[in-house]
């Protein structure tokens, strides 16, 4: 199944693309604790952790969370290779290494806080889990290795003092 592709770029100063968000709401600006209270799902409650508090941990945990829970079934090795067709597909769409000039980490959150809720509601028209644990991967890569791109809360709060590592 092939990613959905609007035709529509939107171009960040790094020169990274990606399809437009006009449209889809903004799912990074959500409570997203309130959201994993009323659903009662530990992946938003991970993901707003993360958000607010900046721990690393906590999208590992939205990741492995999510894998323990996906209706496939996946395991570990099953879930990083279907990623894998993710970023084949990426490449078609943006060409190789595009995600590595760096996006704004909110711009990983949102979309996969959105592929999250279009996954547990049963769409399918696109490969919803593999988009949601590629955007995960893509905000953890982007804390590690291109801090000055966290425009979240936490760093806000901590203007970047706090080891990004931890």
């Amino acid at each position: 199944m092939e990613i959905k592709d609007s035709g529509a770029r939107r171009e960040f100063e790094t020169g990274a693309v990606r399809d437009i968000a006009d449209g889809k709401g903004r799912c990074d600006l959500l409570p997203l604790d309130v959201v994993g209270y009323i659903l009662d799902d530990d992946v938003f409650i991970y993901i707003n952790n993360y958000v607010r508090f900046g721990g690393i941990e906590d999208l590992r945990s939205a990741f492995i969370t999510f894998i323990l829970l996906n209706k496939k079934g996946w395991d570990i090795f099953t879930s990083v290779l279907e990623v894998s067709k993710q970023y084949e597909e990426g490449c078609k769409k943006y060409g190789d290494r595009n995600w590595e000039k760096g996006i704004p980490i909110h711009c990983f959150i949102d979309s996969a806080v959105r592929h999250y809720l279009k996954y547990k509601r049963g769409d399918n028209d696109e490969p919803h889990d593999r988009a949601f644990l590629w955007n995960i991967q893509g905000a953890i890569w982007t804390h590690n290795n291109k801090p000055e791109l966290i425009d979240l809360p936490f760093a806000e709060r901590n203007n970047g003092d706090d080891d990004i590592n931890e």
